[in-house]
């Protein structure tokens, strides 16, 4: 039997988690979904991750979070993402920092499920190399599991083209995070891996990647700091689904999910 993960690109604030509210459930039934992963460090007001908000996430279906760099930006997620089991950051941080970079989560049916989170590092923070840190990392999750997703939370649309073709037929997925612009290149890589170079975002599509327009429009004028503040209308859930066997862990196949929430 194939495994279905919904995958959810990063949830932009209070928008982006009303949206989750109203159109997980549905999408749940729709796709058979055995796991939700969420990438959630935009959650909180649109920059970081507190308890309260994750709480609201996991009680509203999602089961596990992946993140990035804007993971830190409140204060208290430096100790919750040393407790929480289902919350990983970036792999590749540098030895010492909280959390984990990666985990094996079982499904309602008891498949084992290894998620992976990388960050890149072209146009991003000067981290330790993703690739290299992906071949540590999967040899401990392929002691556990076939099955594993990783979110490559990276800007460069090469690097993580790279990641794709790099872990071609030792990963099950490999899902872009981080720029919040859906790709329209979904497919199955020869060696079996779904790959998507963007998943996107869920929240504010009548914004710049989430915030309001004349915040950021402004600083790109000006060149001065701008405090910056989610966006509310034309709200959009934005994601994949991927169906992966649970024996070979490669994947059957992915689809793209993109609903507008009125």
């Amino acid at each position: 039997m194939p495994v279905n993960i919904l995958f959810i690109g990063d949830i932009v604030g209070k928008p982006g988690r009303q949206a989750v509210e109203r159109e997980l459930h549905k999408l749940v039934d729709r796709y058979r979904v055995d796991l939700v992963i969420a990438n959630g460090e935009n959650a909180a007001g649109g920059f970081g991750l507190t308890v309260e908000t994750a709480k609201e996430l996991f009680e509203q279906g999602v089961q596990f979070f992946t993140s990035g760099n804007h993971i830190w930006d409140k204060k208290d997620a430096l100790e919750y993402i040393g407790r929480e089991s289902r919350l990983i950051r970036p792999a590749n941080y540098p030895p010492g920092t909280p959390g984990q970079g990666s985990a094996v989560v079982r499904t309602a049916g008891g498949v084992k499920v290894g998620v992976l989170n990388l960050e890149g590092r072209v146009f991003m923070n000067s981290l330790e190399c993703p690739f290299r840190t992906a071949d540590s990392e999967l040899e401990k999750l392929k002691q556990e599991t076939p099955v594993i997703f990783v979110d490559f939370h990276a800007e460069a649309t090469s690097e993580k083209s790279a990641m794709g073709w790099y872990l071609d037929g030792r990963v099950s997925a490999v899902v872009g995070t981080h720029t919040h612009v859906q790709t329209a290149d979904e497919r199955l890589l020869p060696g079996g891996t779904a790959f998507i170079t963007d998943a996107g975002m869920t929240g504010s599509f009548d914004s710049v990647i989430g915030v309001r327009k004349d915040e950021p429009i402004q600083k790109f004028l000006t060149q001065l700091p701008a405090k910056f503040e989610v966006a509310k209308k034309d709200v959009r859930l934005n994601g994949v689904v991927i169906s992966v066997d649970e024996i070979t862990g490669k994947s059957l196949a992915i689809e793209r999910v993109n609903i507008a929430c009125h």
